[in-house]
């Protein structure tokens, strides 16, 4: 559990090609040492200045960090340190090596095998989000646990609020404290939950258990998809900082870069960095002022045409494989957003086109509906202050009244996601 700092998904990455390096060679080493190529790539390693790796480095030294074991037959132990214990680049033959090592306690947690599970390095390197790597660093701790016949093994259970700082990588706050299970299922858990299934050589399951009404524990349960092995202590990727640093040349903070390819996906990322590099170039018609926004507004655009190519460059390579698969999912995933989006447009549109009489009515009817879930009283109060309309409280009226006028959002219909993928295609949306 992170304490005093968020861990981004690239400095996760980097951090389980450090500990694969140091698990190869072994506990009795004090202090391990990589070639800074082979745990980076994308900055330029003649420059003296090395700023994204010197961040990320001083990250791990400087987040604090408690962990204890999550399933209590292994001890009740706690212990809290660094990621690491100290970080050292150093140029040695015209090579540029990276030093590092453990604190003492977090050094044995970590590399005797038996508490902590090898990874997949190749598996995780195509994970996109935080809590995606962290869940699926977990299950396969879990994974090959004994079970009852018929049963699958599952991981610890655990109160949902242990889960979200473990998942998300960000330290608990008054402010996330505040955020309902519903909204952490939905932000967190379901895409961590589709991303693993997607990707990786584990199916898992949320398992929820119930207090009354409300859900208290949440574990997962595992099964291992069938599948060609893959070889053993096979030398990790090193992590790709070429957006980030892209990123950074045109005036744009590393994290934002990897908020972006967490939601977009890189090639989206990078034609959109293309882009905002011709732009920049450019005076007309005024100078460009946000580098951020600009790329912000590119994005769904981008992601729509990065989506079909890659469609279409699966299909070249193998219609059935699949990558190809994967892609064609991905892309209907992007269009069912699309017309998602426009139904929820929609239907705010039907509800400003009530009388004011009627829209205070249902204001009345939302608020009622909300008392009875126990909605977060934030949102009854913004409801209350400012009306339906309200950032935080839109989306509540728009299920709400879609729930009463038309028995729900609805879904689209194929002939639905064909006008949106003809439109995508043609540059009408």
């Amino acid at each position: 559990m992170p304490k005093s700092a968020r861990i981004t998904t690239l400095g996760r990455k980097a951090y389980n090609v450090l500990l694969h390096n140091a698990q190869i060679a072994g506990l009795e080493q004090d202090v391990f040492k990589i070639p800074l190529e082979q745990v980076v790539k994308g900055v330029d390693f003649g420059s003296n200045d090395h700023a994204l790796i010197k961040k990320y480095l001083r990250a791990m030294v400087s987040t604090t960090v408690e962990w204890q074991s999550p399933t209590s037959g292994e001890g009740n132990s706690w212990n809290v340190s660094g990621l690491l214990a100290h970080a050292r680049l150093y140029k040695e033959r015209n090579q540029v090596w990276l030093e590092y090592s453990y604190a003492v306690n977090l050094k044995q947690e970590l590399l005797d095998p038996t508490v902590f599970a090898r990874l997949k390095l190749e598996v995780v390197s195509q994970l996109r989000t935080h809590a995606g790597i962290a869940l699926y660093e977990i299950c396969t701790r879990y994974k090959n646990i004994p079970v009852r016949d018929g049963q699958l093994p599952k991981t610890a259970r655990q109160d949902w609020r242990w889960w979200r700082p473990v998942l998300s990588g960000q330290p608990e706050t008054e402010k996330t404290a505040k955020l309902e299970y519903r909204i952490f299922k939905r932000d967190t858990l379901k895409p961590a939950v589709a991303e693993i299934n997607a990707i990786t050589d584990l199916e898992i399951e949320l398992v929820e258990h119930r207090e009354g009404r409300f859900v208290r524990d949440i574990q997962f349960s595992i099964r291992q998809k069938p599948q060609v092995p893959l070889p053993l202590r096979q030398a990790p990727q090193p992590v790709d900082l070429t957006l980030s640093q892209k990123g950074a040349d045109l005036g744009i903070d590393d994290e934002k870069v990897e908020e972006l390819v967490s939601k977009f996906g890189q090639d989206a990322v990078r034609a959109g960095l293309v882009q905002l590099e011709e732009r920049a170039k450019s005076a007309f018609p005024a100078p460009l002022r946000d580098p951020y926004r600009y790329l912000l507004s590119l994005m769904p655009a981008v992601s729509e045409r990065a989506a079909v190519a890659a469609v279409q460059e699966a299909e070249r390579r193998d219609p059935t494989s699949r990558e190809s698969r994967a892609a064609q999912e991905r892309q209907q995933t992007a269009w069912r957003d699309e017309w998602l989006r426009r139904r929820r447009r929609q239907i705010a549109d039907e509800i400003r086109a009530l009388s004011e009489e009627e829209q205070l009515e249902l204001t009345d009817q939302l608020d009622q509906a909300l008392a009875q879930r126990n909605a977060h009283p934030s949102i009854r109060k913004r409801l209350g202050t400012s009306g339906w309309q309200h950032p935080l409280v839109e989306p509540e009226m728009i299920m709400f009244y879609a729930e009463q006028a038309h028995g729900g959002i609805g879904s689209p219909t194929p002939e639905d996601l064909l006008q949106i993928a003809a439109e995508t295609a043609t540059g009408l949306t």
